[in-house]
């Protein structure tokens, strides 16, 4: 095998990480030839480590002073920058002058840029409005919004109180909602009027109505005018005009509250497919410094740079993406279907607005491949250092046509970790190769390592994504989770004093991380565990199948693998058809991989971030309760699962 693309000396020569690895080698007089030992460097001298990531963010506040780790033994219970004081917003608009901060476009109907000024002087009225409402720290702020600029300036002006922010897309229904802020009680609430989705407008306001009436704790609903003019508040508990109530705060200044690394910047949510949300707390510092990290050295943003990534506010890349600020980027937003008008739109805006770094899931790079799209023929991609993916297993087929149709010199970083860390375990490294099928690196401070079932750490071998040593954006816990026991029985009942992530993964001679999926849906006939990801790679390759779904289905004292599958429009599934998907996963799996059942159905059910969810599939299978189907972006798939006679048998 040869690698897919290597950097030229000129790029490596240019990355941050260079930079940063030979500055590291000078302070502290280690010797750092590469990346492998800078890695090993960071995760067995935490202190000094992120004590130098703090240096070279040139992050905004006090470190205080040493030791900037203490009880790391501990985990939980590590404490990093124990003095230190800061404020998440203050770094993120450090940056002054006429220069973008946000371009936004809202589909093919709405076009805004703001300044880096323009910006600063809205996050001051934003802020003022929230104080005059009562907001102060550890106050909770709640966005029920696209993504677009207020989305951002909301979340600017609660933190830079101090105030807790916590967001949902405005696709949830309104149990979805209500099972996440009604647990964490927010005190304002900001939506708005309705939003655009393949092209026709979608009410917003009915929603709200429900929604803020059903959250006793509310002081406030702010609505902002995004789809009308000037939209009409009755009914709406407790409303104001967004505009109106910046509007009163036009003298208002810029201020930052400087609080503890530990003080709680973000609440975010599990996907709730087993259960109600968990309520996720993120810390102010730990968040800044591991995206910082991740922005700045794996993914090689420089200031000015132009960083997209596709997402909606109710997915932890929202926050990831929002903290390029800190890097003095531009953000590039984009709210609704990244299909509409067609599957070049985002490769339309990228061109337009010269993004660095582009950002997309895993399935959207598999639905422009099955539509055939050749963007290096229609487009300019000439700016895109960097394309990263996410939200599900990279496929190698994929990389594949990365580099043959949208941009063949180009840093391919598939990346992955959690809402859990609101950051990657796994990422680039824009001085490394990229290999097919495989994450570049372990994310540097973090101690990442692969057990067997055994607990002992294996390579070559699939097993179990663990992090063996503290990091500093481990959540501060569970909201409502006083004694810490459902946090700890989350991540550290498996392994004591070590991360269990719950994915199924191999590291690679290269030095890289190939994922086969969640550990909780891996299958498991005849004893064997597959990965549901070794399956969906060899299944999407036929031309008929758009997408699919695996799960195991309890048989006869085993589990047998049943596969369902979604054909291309007007395709019916046949005994030929069966049989070719089945041969084509005996010749390139093994014959443990091959499915008992194919069963065709017309839509697979996916979380609001995009991810599909074996675990509601296999309880539907096994005609057990869906506890939260409101985390679903498409509910009534699961219908198709149920009661089917192919599976009687």
């Amino acid at each position: 095998m040869r690698p897919l693309w290597t950097p030229s000396t000129e790029r490596v020569e240019a990355a941050r990480l260079t930079g940063f690895r030979r500055r590291c080698e000078a302070r502290w007089g280690h010797q750092l030839p590469d990346y492998d030992a800078l890695h090993a460097f960071s995760v067995a001298e935490p202190e000094k480590f992120w004590l130098s990531v703090w240096d070279e963010a040139g992050i905004v506040g006090s470190a205080g002073n040493a030791p900037y780790l203490v009880d790391g033994d501990r985990m939980p219970g590590a404490r990093f920058f124990p003095e230190a004081r800061l404020n998440y917003a203050e770094n993120l608009l450090r940056a002054e002058g006429p220069e973008d901060a946000i371009v936004f476009w809202g589909e093919d109907r709405i076009r805004r840029r703001l300044s880096r000024d323009e910006l600063r002087t809205q996050v001051a009225r934003c802020a003022g409005a929230l104080r005059a409402i009562g907001v102060g720290e550890g106050d909770r702020v709640a966005g029920y919004l696209p993504n677009m600029p207020e989305t951002v300036i909301g979340m600017l002006a609660a933190t830079s109180i101090g105030a807790v922010w916590s967001s949902a897309s405005p696709d949830f229904g309104v149990q979805g909602v209500l099972d996440r802020f009604g647990q964490i009680e927010p005190k304002v609430l900001i939506t708005c009027d309705g939003y655009f989705y393949g092209g026709k407008i979608h009410d917003t306001l009915g929603k709200a109505v429900e929604v803020a009436a059903a959250l006793p704790s509310l002081e406030r609903t702010l609505v902002v005018p995004y789809a009308y003019d000037r939209p009409v508040l009755s009914g709406v508990p407790k409303a104001s005009l967004w505009d109106d109530a910046l509007a009163e705060q036009s003298a208002a200044e810029l201020s930052f509250n400087r609080l503890p690394f530990d003080h709680p910047l973000f609440i975010l949510f599990s996907s709730g497919t087993t259960g109600a949300p968990k309520c996720i707390v993120h810390r102010a510092g730990g968040v800044l410094l591991q995206h910082v990290k991740e922005l700045m050295l794996h993914s090689d943003v420089h200031a000015g740079d132009r960083v997209f990534y596709f997402t909606t506010c109710g997915w932890m890349m929202w926050n990831w993406l929002v903290t390029a600020l800190a890097a003095e980027a531009t953000l590039i937003l984009y709210d609704g279907s990244p299909f509409h008008p067609d599957g070049n739109v985002l490769f339309d805006y990228a061109v337009a607005e010269k993004v660095t770094l582009f950002g997309t899931s895993a399935k959207w790079i598999d639905a422009i491949k099955k539509a055939e799209l050749s963007p290096r023929e229609t487009h300019d991609l000439s700016t895109v250092r960097t394309i990263c993916s996410t939200g599900s297993p990279l496929v190698p087929e994929s990389f594949d046509y990365v580099y043959e149709n949208i941009k063949t010199d180009v840093q391919l970083a598939s990346i992955s970790g959690g809402t859990d860390i609101v950051s990657c375990f796994m990422l680039g490294n824009p001085t490394g190769s990229v290999w097919r099928g495989e994450i570049q690196a372990k994310g540097l401070g973090m101690a990442v390592d692969v057990f067997d079932d055994n607990g002992r750490s294996v390579q070559g071998d699939k097993g179990e994504l663990v992090c063996v040593k503290p990091f500093p954006s481990m959540p501060l816990g569970f909201w409502r989770d006083k004694d810490g026991s459902r946090y700890r029985a989350a991540y550290f009942e498996r392994y004591d004093n070590i991360w269990c992530h719950g994915d199924y993964v191999e590291q690679t001679e290269h030095g890289g991380i190939v994922m086969f999926g969640r550990s909780d849906a891996v299958l498991n006939p005849g004893g064997v565990r597959i990965g549901t990801a070794e399956i969906y790679r060899q299944v999407e390759q036929l031309e008929e199948v758009i997408e699919s779904i695996v799960i195991g289905q309890d048989w006869d004292n085993d589990v047998r693998v049943v596969l369902f599958v979604r054909l291309r429009d007007g395709l019916a599934l046949d005994d030929e058809l069966v049989d070719r998907i089945k041969r084509h996963i005996r010749a390139t799996c093994t014959p443990r991989h091959v499915p008992a059942k194919v069963i065709q159905v017309s839509d697979i059910p996916r979380t609001k971030s995009g991810k599909i969810v074996e675990l509601a599939v296999r309880d539907v299978v096994h005609s057990r309760p869906i506890k939260n189907k409101e985390a679903l972006a498409n509910p009534e798939a699961l219908d198709q699962f149920r009661d089917r006679a192919e599976l009687l048998s």
